[in-house]
């Protein structure tokens, strides 16, 4: 008998059905990191049971065969030992099964042998209730989410669209529309069409083409949606589910930052036209040697078909702006859906830091936040960017210490890893900017002095932001510097405050004209003495003031724009 660990209450086991694979996982709900769905195990069984079931001589469908039951019997009661050893308590415990399983022949004796086996009963979810816990498996992926949202599994797909704002979801009354398009499904339909000729392919096209248009107007979009929509350019597309993940590593595989630092398919976006470039798609999948990163055997079979999904797309949808590929799934919505509103609401990059902060991380935000702008310049570009929000300074404010342990030579690269390799790598809920510019700050805070191994990461995180990104988190991670070097603790006291920070803009003339220039006072307090001497932190100051120089600029992307920077000037005083 396994003894359970301490504090299992909050742990729920999650065991996801699919068509395509069976993934088994144990979350811990805990506070403070609930928000995030953190898993503490994850496993997944390449048991396809809807290729499971066309495994016949004659190709045609069946009953899921004896021997792939055995094989799931025996992957579930392995998993309830595993969760035995964890201490999962067994209310806390849920099998979900989607399609393949819904539609099986044998969907009874199936789930009976899984009740006879491991006492557990398989909750079967309906077209429905699978596009919504698919949609909330996205709303789970981030702070916040507006526009269509698609989830394409093995047997099906779903589309809905969602505004997900403050821990408040909402979707199409109509819940979401689902088609029999998942990725193994419709490579099936498309081989078939394929040995009838050009026609009956274009016949498919055809069809597919007509039901997205008609779900597209069955979803009720609200007009405030539309509107919103067409001020901005146009949708986003919010893509969850094993066909569009492996479409989307095969993007990444072809991204023009190679290779492509972030190896976490949550938060990866493209443009509209790489996503619907499907001849390059396929010619990569093609002429490929070498097997693609997180691209399988099977999922790389299933390319053509899931590229004649996003030509579909291409047609069917209104005109999509971005698409933003998500990690959510089953478990991540089935868990959202269970979280109260006043934890929905917390933001992800918070959330995620939260374990790492110092006794004093708000004040230190303030801190970080008193050093960034508020007042407006004369050129809109130089404010800082709006990536650059409260979230993501609370980010860095609770980061601040993380790597003070580690050897002083060492802490600028494990800080520049912290978000893809490092503490924060299990976070699935984090944009790829912000695990971008989390890191070049974090870097920066600890004197961004790398080795030459590192240098070349250093540089791929730089190309996945703008170079005013990459300049404010060079400005905002040297005033970190500063902050940590006068708290070392990272504590901070409001009646024996150290230091103040306060800036404006400032219009400098030069024989070339007039030039904005920002003006940072550090305001040190007269009575903490020794402790905030000048000469102490000269060295960091001037560092500061130096990322203001034309050299330390960040280096546009174009011939046609300039390097991007703000002049600085700063005055430390009591």
């Amino acid at each position: 008998m396994a003894i359970p660990i301490q504090g299992t209450n909050n742990l729920h086991a999650v065991v996801d059905m699919g068509s395509n694979g069976i993934r088994f996982s144990i979350t811990d709900l805990s506070e403070p990191t609930t928000r995030i769905l953190p898993s503490v195990f994850h496993e997944r069984a390449g048991i396809s049971l809807y290729d499971a079931q066309f495994s016949y001589p004659d190709g045609s469908r069946g009953p899921i065969p004896e021997e792939v039951v055995d094989a799931v019997v025996t992957r579930l009661s392995r998993f309830k030992s595993t969760c035995e050893d964890f201490g999962v308590p067994p209310e806390n415990i849920y099998v979900l099964a989607t399609e393949a399983t819904r539609t099986a022949p044998n969907s009874v004796e199936f789930r009976g042998r899984i009740k006879e086996s491991t006492g557990w009963d398989v909750s079967l979810l309906s077209k429905e209730d699978e596009g919504r816990i698919g949609a909330l498996g996205v709303a789970s992926s981030f702070a916040s989410v507006e526009g269509l949202v698609m989830d394409l599994g093995g047997g099906s797909t779903q589309i809905t669209w969602m505004i997900a704002k403050d821990g408040v979801v909402t979707t199409s009354p109509r819940g979401s529309v689902s088609f029999p398009y998942g990725a193994a499904a419709l490579t099936r339909r498309l081989a078939e069409a394929r040995k009838n000729g050009s026609k009956a392919e274009k016949e498919l096209k055809e069809e597919m083409r007509t039901n997205f248009q008609n779900a597209y107007k069955e979803l009720q979009i609200p007009e405030s949606f539309l509107r919103a929509a067409k001020a901005e350019g146009g949708f986003d597309l919010y893509l969850c589910g094993g066909g569009f993940r492996g479409w989307g590593y095969l993007l990444m595989s072809e991204s023009r930052v190679d290779p492509y630092p972030i190896p976490i398919i949550n938060g990866f976006r493209v443009s509209r036209s790489d996503f619907y470039d499907t001849l390059s798609v396929l010619d990569t999948v093609k002429k490929s040697e070498d097997k693609i990163f997180r691209v399988s055997k099977r999922r790389a079979s299933q390319v053509p078909a899931v590229a004649l999904l996003v030509n579909v797309l291409a047609e069917a949808l209104p005109v999509i702006k971005g698409i933003q590929f998500c990690q959510g799934g089953v478990r991540e919505g089935f868990l959202f859906d269970k979280l109260p509103q006043e934890i929905r609401t917390h933001d992800p990059l918070v959330v995620a830091t939260a374990p790492y902060a110092s006794a004093s991380a708000e004040a230190i935000a303030n801190l970080l936040m008193d050093a960034l702008p508020s007042t407006p310049s004369s050129i809109s570009s130089l404010q800082a960017p709006s990536s650059f929000t409260v979230g993501l300074v609370t980010a860095l404010a609770n980061m601040l210490f993380a790597h003070s342990s580690i050897p002083k030579e060492s802490r600028p690269a494990a800080a520049l890893y912290s978000t893809t390799t490092g503490i924060l790598a299990s976070a699935n809920n984090l944009a790829h900017v912000d695990r971008a510019m989390l890191a070049l700050m974090l870097c920066e805070r600890w004197d961004g002095d790398l080795s030459p191994a590192e240098k070349p990461l250093h540089e791929r995180l730089r190309q996945l932001i703008t170079p005013q990104e990459v300049w404010w988190c060079q400005y905002l991670g040297r005033v970190a510097t500063l902050i940590g070097d006068v708290y070392p603790a990272g504590v901070v006291s409001e009646i024996n405050w150290r230091i103040r920070i306060s800036n404006t803009w400032q219009h400098v003339d030069k024989k070339k004209g007039r030039e904005d220039l920002l003006s940072v006072t550090i305001s040190a307090n007269p009575s903490a003495g020794a402790v905030i001497a000048k000469d102490v932190f000269e060295d960091t100051i001037e560092r500061i003031e130096k990322a203001g120089k034309k050299k330390n600029w960040a280096q546009s992307r174009s011939k046609k724009e300039e390097d991007y920077g703000v002049r600085l000037a700063v005055e430390f005083g009591k």
